[in-house]
């Protein structure tokens, strides 16, 4: 029976103890999963605490314990210590990012797309690839982790990235970044680690964490990224396992961490002795656009750090190719998860992207690449002029602080209705609220400037 009286004491959550079934814990968790998604309980929601919804249901303490733990391994709730816990901004929906059911008249500023403007030039290195002769080598189950004379030209490629590894044996080929981060996540963590991430995070790790049950932990960052005292003290507040981090370019913020920075979240990350998830997609198109190339995490950490430098931004969106490079303490695992999840990457695709490289014909993609991403990033400037903005000045999206809170779902299916596709920032975000809105524009999945344009127009007339 209850200690204290309820009748008039505001709760935000009231579960009805006649639905709860054996396993209790099991059961609340699914009468919590089931509120979330009818919308009952909306994102931002501070939950009852612990002690107080087992008063509430007279049911044991841990019981409850056991059930919000349940729910933040799912990703629908998460914890503030001293705060209480809270329904995730990301808790009613999937927010992974696709083109799947986009209508085909509507301006696409969601997908984060790859200026297939210059798809004409892998093409050649297609027919090239098609018409010489051995076609038959790269049609067979042979080398699941890549043919050794493709790691070894992936090597190179991310040399000039400055990846300084020389050991084909310490190098995967596999299915672009997010397959990448899969076979990452399934090798080095299991349900319930805790890796740290940016407030917002890329959307499509989020989901995945979900999937696999690991958790998220949002470290507070700044102009320059995440803030290596706030990293500092998330360790020591609670276990953590890992880092994931995108420093060339922060997807969706597009902030570019600067050298210092990642050296000071580096020393925090040696100390703490923390698994490093590098995501470098965008390396390639930025190199030599910054007053100085960014040194990768795995260059400071390379016993920690799992490296991911896919090509599908920088050479080609429909070859799903991606370089993992790995120290020889995790090899095992990571081939083994490779073998797991996908028996192994297409070596014709892997060969294709390895034509450009070796022809050279991956550079002149890059700079063409390049060229539109900066007539992209001018024309958005003439509409948002952001003098302060600390986003890489050729990302391929931008990171638009929206001049008053809106809400989210109803402002992107505003939009939607007027023609134009894009994200709201809840999206990406890791926790439990907002410090304010903002909209993540992809300017690379338009097919020309004048479609760019005329979604700007668009999307201005809508915020005036």
């Amino acid at each position: 029976m209850p200690i204290n009286s309820f009748v008039d004491y505001p709760m935000s959550w009231r579960p009805d103890r006649r639905e709860l079934e054996r396993p209790i814990y099991l059961s609340l968790a699914r009468m919590l999963e089931r509120d979330i998604a009818r919308g009952f309980l909306p994102p931002g929601t501070k939950l009852p605490p612990q002690r107080e919804l087992a008063d509430f249901l007279d049911i044991n303490f841990t019981t409850v314990t056991r059930a919000y733990k349940t729910c933040e391994l799912k990703g629908l709730l998460h914890a503030v210590t001293g705060s209480g816990t809270f329904v995730s901004a990301t808790a009613a929906r999937s927010v992974t990012i696709s083109r799947d059911r986009v209508p085909l008249e509507c301006i696409d500023f969601g997908l984060v797309a790859s200026f297939e403007q210059s798809n004409f030039m892998v093409a050649e290195a297609t027919r090239r690839v098609i018409e010489r002769s051995g076609l038959e080598r790269l049609l067979n189950y042979d080398d699941p982790a890549g043919i050794p004379r493709q790691r070894k030209i992936a090597l190179r490629w991310m040399r000039s990235l400055g990846i300084t590894a020389s050991d084909p044996d310490q190098v995967a080929v596999v299915s672009g970044a997010q397959n990448a981060l899969t076979i990452a996540l399934l090798a080095l963590f299991e349900p319930g680690s805790r890796i740290a991430v940016d407030e917002y995070t890329y959307s499509n790790f989020i989901e995945l964490a979900k999937s696999l049950r690991i958790k998220l932990i949002p470290v507070p960052g700044d102009r320059s990224g995440m803030l290596p005292g706030e990293l500092d003290a998330c360790c020591r507040a609670s276990e953590l396992h890992g880092v994931f981090l995108m420093p060339s370019c922060c997807n969706p913020t597009a902030i570019f961490v600067p050298n210092e920075r990642r050296r000071e979240l580096a020393a925090v990350i040696e100390a703490h002795r923390l698994i490093v998830i590098e995501d470098d997609i965008h390396a390639a198109l930025l190199l030599g656009t910054t007053s100085e190339d960014g040194i990768p995490m795995r260059e400071l950490l390379p016993e920690q750090t799992v490296y991911i430098c896919s090509t599908t931004k920088s050479i080609c969106s429909g070859l799903r190719v991606a370089f993992v490079v790995f120290p020889e303490t995790m090899r095992e695992r990571m081939l083994r998860a490779i073998y797991h999840v996908n028996v192994k990457t297409s070596s014709l695709d892997a060969e294709i992207v390895i034509e450009t490289i070796d022809s050279g014909a991956a550079k002149d993609i890059v700079a063409y690449k390049k060229s539109l991403a900066k007539s992209a990033n001018d024309l958005f400037a003439e509409y948002f002029p952001q003098p302060d903005d600390p986003g890489h000045p050729l990302s391929f999206f931008r990171w638009l602080r929206l001049p008053e809170p809106v809400h989210a779902s109803r402002f992107e299916s505003d939009l939607l209705a007027r023609g134009v596709r894009v994200f709201h920032s809840d999206r990406f975000l890791v926790g439990s609220g907002s410090r304010d809105d903002h909209l993540r524009i992809a300017l690379s999945s338009t097919g020309s400037l004048e479609e760019l344009r005329t979604g700007l127009e668009i999307l201005r007339g809508s915020l005036n």
